[in-house]
């Protein structure tokens, strides 16, 4: 038995032709040949929110029903129907899936194991367009609507709801808020999950984890950010912070079949990432916003498999020997071949440049060390 449905809202999202596309028979078979077809039935739940590396469908027959389970209801977001494709960005990070796919009217999919679509993506340049626009977009329409599975619990007032608001927005995490100055309902949430007004701001994770005044990286642990990245795996290249010549070398390095990963002490973009107008960035004559350029960066890096870890500081850098190793918090050693620390204050051509450079880390006891090993 299947819990009940809310009412359906709109479909999410603006330029809704481009986010929910129709496919062509061709591209459908382009899909197919990445997958295998199958037969569906009413009320089949094909994949479940919280859920890692969800799977990816298109729809060849019947109707699948994208909800988001909230207090015992399923709220419906949209239906996929014949010719259309489900997912969003997290199909490209990995992430924990934010809604519930679950079969309406009977039928036949196309079912696409992750690393299969992104192997799609990465080969075949019409459907990446396609489904990366999709993606976005769907995204955008999940943040504007607050179809998330986390609830900010705080006031306007408090420098650390702004600061998990931003952590949250940066981080294109779709979120609901609720300010107790203002909102009538705010006693029953209280007697709901047993906290009281001091306790503000206050994260609730998926109706069930209840976290106080949480750090970002506390917030980042609940919503599982990083839950999909092995961190001990040894990579060709880490590169230490995720602004825009970070992503911009994790773009290049990726694309080049090189294994990526970027270590991000708080969220994508840097300083870049919260400018609300970047007018002399190339390549964008009328302007963007650093929170859209950073989110087109972060995709494209996650589309050719670069991953980035989020709210994770590296510490100590270890080139006495190679691999080298990079110390995370007080987390697992990550090994790598290659070493990529940007530096903001050099000139534009350095910037641009795949750099080994420890004098970043000059109050490392090992940095004279690997300054020398850089020079060679």
């Amino acid at each position: 038995m299947t819990a009940p449905v809310a009412a359906s809202p709109s479909r999410p999202g603006d330029n809704l032709d481009q986010a929910f596309p129709k496919l062509t028979s061709a591209q459908i078979a382009r899909v197919a040949a990445h997958g295998r077809l199958r037969r569906v039935e009413h009320g089949e739940v094909l994949s479940a929110a919280g859920k890692l590396t969800p799977l990816f469908f298109v729809v060849t027959e019947g109707t699948i029903e994208a909800v988001r389970p909230l207090d015992g209801r399923d709220t419906a977001v949209t239906i996929v129907r014949e010719s259309e494709f489900t997912g969003e960005v997290s199909m490209l990070s990995g992430r924990r899936a934010l809604l519930t796919l679950r079969v309406g009217d009977p039928g036949e999919v196309i079912e696409v194991e992750r690393d299969n679509l992104l192997a799609l993506i990465q080969t075949d340049a019409e459907l990446s367009e396609i489904f990366v626009r999709a993606f976005l977009l769907r995204r955008a329409g999940l943040i504007a609507g607050g179809f998330g599975d986390v609830v900010l619990f705080g006031s306007n007032h408090s420098s650390d709801t702004l600061r998990i608001k931003e952590f949250l927005t940066r981080n294109a995490h779709p979120y609901s808020f609720i300010d107790p100055d203002t909102d009538p309902g705010v006693q029953d949430l209280l007697d709901r999950f047993q906290f009281s007004i001091t306790d503000i701001p206050v994260l609730i994770c998926r109706g069930t984890a209840v976290l106080r005044n949480p750090s970002n990286r506390e917030v980042a642990d609940c919503l599982g950010f990083n839950d999909a990245i092995d961190q001990a795996h040894q990579r060709d290249v880490v590169i230490i912070g995720a602004g825009p010549s970070g992503l911009a070398a994790a773009v290049y390095g990726a694309s080049e079949g090189l294994d990526v990963l970027v270590l991000e002490s708080n969220s994508p973009g840097g300083q870049a990432g919260s400018s609300s107008r970047i007018e002399n960035y190339l390549g964008f004559p009328s302007g963007i916003s650093g929170q859209e350029l950073t989110a087109r960066a972060y995709t494209q890096a996650q589309k050719f498999g670069a991953e980035v870890l989020i709210a994770e500081v590296a510490t100590r850098l270890d080139c006495t020997r190679k691999a080298y190793t990079i110390q995370v918090d007080n987390g697992p050693r990550v090994p790598a071949r290659t070493v990529i620390i940007p530096i903001l204050d050099f000139p534009t051509a350095a910037k641009r440049a795949w750099v080994f450079m420890a004098k970043a880390l000059a109050r490392s006891e090992l940095a004279a060390t690997c300054w020398r090993e850089a020079r060679r």
